[in-house]
């Protein structure tokens, strides 16, 4: 039998260098399925709010035990099947490859000088209005969503399967996809959502703030600015509406010598947000690609320290 440290190693080194293919029968997608499909029977028997609860119960439970359950059998009929299904399955919640690829195709056009389709790209990042975001404006959101997005995508799934395999990995994706799908501000999902969203803010507690520790060591490591990633993180980490996504964002801030959040816009509506870092360098589309470096070398920096520490306790 493969150690799960080598299992989760491979899963991630696969997903970085292939992402996920078109023809993958995804377990997100699963998981988004049946989150819609018991959304609306739900509602009719109780509450908003205690529908949700329910959901996020159900949804968690089936995706968590079908994926030990599909493990376990693999492993009976052999040990080397019980590896392969593993690595597929931890495989399957890691966004490394789709993060990078995500971001590249929004610096591809803006380092062109076409802004529009830069706009139309960024768009599949982030939910904010990007029609009448100038050079800047893209550069910071997609700087920001690899930021947040290392934490959901790779580091918080790498801490819950070191700590329990390719079902605490999926346990995570299932409340993480939940929050996706449910956890709007809106009349539709305010109630319905706030167990979603609830949640996913406890289970990102930790991986969000170990991902801000780890930020200035990969960011030393590629020559950004380790020193100003810790100062700005420690400064600056509390400046953002979710209580975990001001952890990356600022380190990133820092490491990049650039200054996220303010003014943005979802549906016409504006939102001011607090500032992180300091005023310094104009964002720029090669900020793009050192947010892109610094969130691939975070993910191994994280994955190799929990192994480390896997194998000392």
């Amino acid at each position: 039998m493969i150690p799960l440290f080598v299992q989760i190693l491979i899963a991630l080194l696969f997903d970085a260098l292939c992402g996920d293919p078109r023809w993958f029968p995804h377990p997100v997608k699963g998981i988004g399925w049946l989150a819609l499909t018991i959304e609306e029977p739900l509602r009719h028997r109780c509450s908003p709010r205690i529908a949700g609860i329910v959901a996020v119960v159900v949804v968690v439970a089936i995706s968590t035990v079908l994926t030990w359950g599909v493990c376990v059998i693999a492993a009976m009929f052999h040990p080397l099947l019980g590896d392969l299904v593993t690595i597929i399955m931890l495989y399957s919640c890691f966004a490394v490859h789709d993060l990078r690829y995500h971001a590249l195709a929004v610096y591809t056009p803006l380092v062109a000088g076409d802004v529009e389709t830069a706009r139309k790209q960024v768009a599949m990042l982030v939910g904010r209005d990007t029609d009448k975001l100038d050079e800047a404006e893209v550069t910071r959101a997609v700087v920001e969503s690899v930021a947040e997005n290392t934490v959901d995508g790779v580091t918080a799934p790498l801490l819950f399967a070191f700590v329990a395999g390719a079902p605490g990995a999926m346990f995570y994706k299932a409340v993480n996809t939940l929050d996706s799908t449910f956890g709007y501000k809106n009349k539709r999902y305010l109630q319905f959502g706030w167990a979603a969203a609830r949640f996913d803010d406890l289970i990102n507690f930790l991986p969000a703030r170990l991902t801000g520790i780890l930020i200035p060591i990969a960011a030393w490591l590629i020559k950004l600015d380790g020193a100003k990633a810790w100062q700005i993180f420690l400064r600056d980490r509390l400046n953002h509406p979710s209580p975990n996504g001001g952890q990356s964002e600022s380190a990133f801030a820092g490491a990049l010598g650039v200054r996220l959040g303010g003014l943005n816009c979802y549906a016409d509506v504006e939102s001011n947000r607090p500032l992180m870092g300091d005023a310094g360098q104009v964002l720029q589309p090669f900020h793009i690609k050192q947010a892109v470096n610094l969130m691939l070398v975070v993910s191994f920096v994280f994955v190799i320290m929990a192994g480390v520490l896997s194998w000392i306790l």
